[in-house]
């Protein structure tokens, strides 16, 4: 016995709104559907993903820094995204 024990390793992400690391479990993956941030519950869309904490704190903070447009690296165009199912499904998971 070498005496190393085996963790099994926890994909960790940042998430775009506070820019702290948690483990990809306790985020929200978040993706671009023609200029729409769209929530990926399943992790299963296709493209890009942001990731952000599922609380409305850390949503308002990503939109207000344009860390969307960043993420995605501009590919919803000049404008804002919207992110009206997004802040939807934010409410929810908030207590």
């Amino acid at each position: 016995m070498s005496g190393w024990t085996r963790i099994p390793a926890c994909p960790e992400r940042t998430c775009v709104g506070c820019r702290e690391r948690s483990a990809k479990a306790g985020l929200l993956r978040v993706v671009l559907v023609e200029g729409e941030c769209v929530p990926d519950l399943r992790g299963t869309l296709p493209g890009r993903g942001a990731y952000v904490h599922p609380r409305p704190a850390c949503l308002d903070l990503a939109v207000r820094r344009r860390a969307f447009q960043r993420a995605f690296r501009g590919k919803g165009g000049p404008g804002p995204l919207g992110t009206e199912e997004l802040r939807q499904r934010v409410q929810q998971a908030a207590p």
